[in-house]
């Protein structure tokens, strides 16, 4: 193992380097020591197959073509460890019966040559991220609530678990509805992981995020000639996952006439490439979602209806975070213990105030939101409790607050009397946050005389404890 610098968020993630060219090995190993990690060298296959059976490594990156043992035979030794690393395949050969095999084989991702720092980074950033995710399920085995790194204890998340365990063992189609944030390919992993394909890939393709001039050729792949720039025959995403699952994430983004290709997929489980003379048959279970009203789609023709009744058999709807209140700590916990691993960060927990206070925030970004939120807390405090003063601005503003209109309160069956003490009591919060926990100012933005605010706040159970400055500083005595 090589010297890193000791605050690198990597230095407890282990690499293994396989790779027979001399600069090739020093390139990376220079870098990766820059970065942080904890690495191992390997000059050849073998060699790295035997350091796999002696040491255990969080990442292993290989070259594909090398002496004595080639990449793909390093990550067959990986994959039959008891805990296998993440596999990184790099290769400047134009290989792509390899490349699929790779992925088969859980090839985590791959890079091609020449290598460059971007590169590097961009697909190590990931892996550490599920490196830190595998981490914490390791460190706190099995979790509440939770289905394949799905966590929820709420009846709607239940509802959810057990029609995702259902469908699993089935071949149909389905397609999942949620806002942006809410585990829409989460949902996707966990049932492609408790199918009988789950020896084969899971193929994700964020269809809004690829311009539509591309997204042909990277679902069916093209042939060498077929446009300018094709210089090579490329496999696309559906040959890819061919005996696995396709995940085509924001389908709703999809222009027609590329819904019109999908829907000959499902009907005929056939493709051609872009400049192709013949059909070639996939077997592959396809998952769709989507954050958009199909329905209104159809209506405003911009959604095809026979494709969307092909991939509606087996609808799941996801909930939005507000709407499963219950799992905020756990979610936010988790998130805590992830990015503690990931950072090597001492913080020691969340206050049960900043709970307080992520419980009735409305998180219109859903789950992602809170995932995001929680690394940045972790990242600047660094160390101790993280407690209501270190929470931002926006969770304190009530327009992105629970929705207390008359419509949501009746939908979720809250009492008149329960509603109105609730309202009030954001309203004293945000105005003693705003006004810097001072009663004199808050009462003044409320409308009030500063007797009937502290008379209020006492009913609503608030206090403030006097700083040494002379100012206060509030703290809920209850999430009542």
């Amino acid at each position: 193992m090589k010297n890193r610098p000791k605050d690198s968020p990597y230095s407890s993630i282990r690499v293994l380097v396989v790779e027979d060219d001399p600069d090739h090995r020093k390139f990376l190993q220079d870098f990766l020591q820059g970065e942080g990690f904890q690495i191992s060298v390997a000059e050849d296959g073998a060699k790295g197959i035997a350091l796999l059976k002696k040491t255990p490594f969080h990442i292993v990156m290989t070259d594909l073509k090398m002496p004595r043992a080639d990449g793909i035979q390093v990550l067959e030794a990986a994959q039959k460890l008891p805990s296998p690393p993440l596999g990184i395949l790099f290769t400047g050969y134009a290989d792509v019966e390899s490349a699929v095999k790779a992925m088969k084989l859980g090839a985590f991702d791959y890079i091609k040559k020449p290598l460059t720092i971007e590169s590097l980074r961009r697909v190590l950033h990931q892996a550490c991220s599920e490196v830190a995710y595998r981490h914490v399920d390791v460190e706190q085995g099995q979790r509440p609530g939770g289905l394949c790194g799905m966590l929820g204890q709420s009846k709607p998340m239940q509802r959810v678990f057990d029609l995702i365990q259902r469908v699993a063992k089935t071949d149909s189609t389905v397609l999942i509805y949620g806002e942006s944030g809410t585990g829409k390919e989460l949902t996707a992993k966990a049932i492609h992981e408790l199918s009988s394909r789950r020896s084969f890939p899971l193929v994700p393709v964020n269809c809004g995020a690829i311009p539509e001039d591309l997204l042909e050729s990277e679902l069916f792949g093209h042939e060498k000639g077929a446009f300018t720039g094709a210089v090579n025959t490329r496999i696309g995403r559906f040959e890819l996952a061919n005996g696995g699952t396709i995940f085509l994430d924001e389908i709703g983004d999809m222009s027609p006439a590329l819904q019109v290709k999908i829907l000959r997929v499902l009907q005929e489980h056939e493709i051609e490439r872009v400049g192709g003379l013949r059909s070639i048959l996939v077997d592959i279970r396809i998952i769709a979602a989507t954050h958009r009203n199909l329905e209104k789609a159809i209506r405003e023709n911009r959604f095809r209806e026979d494709l969307y009744y092909r991939l509606n058999v087996i609808p799941i709807e996801l909930p939005p975070l507000r709407e499963r209140k219950e799992d905020i700590p756990l979610l936010a916990r988790y998130f805590l213990e992830r990015f503690k691993a990931k950072n090597g960060a001492s913080i020691e927990g969340i206050s049960d105030e900043a709970l307080d206070y992520f419980m009735r925030y409305a998180w219109p970004g859903n789950i992602r939101e809170l995932e995001n939120l929680i690394e940045r807390l972790v990242v600047l405090k660094g160390e101790g409790i993280i407690d209501v003063e270190d929470l931002p601005e926006k969770i304190f503003d009530p327009s992105v607050r629970m929705d207390f209109s008359p419509k949501k309160i009746l939908e979720n069956g809250i009492q008149f009397n329960t509603a109105v003490s609730e309202y009030e009591k954001e309203l004293i919060l945000h105005a003693l946050k705003k006004a810097r926990w001072v009663k004199n100012r808050a009462a003044k933005m409320l409308g009030m005389n500063r007797t009937t605010l502290v008379e209020k706040m006492k009913k609503r159970k608030i206090s403030l404890s006097p700083t040494e400055e002379g100012d206060y500083q509030g703290t809920p005595l209850s999430k009542n």
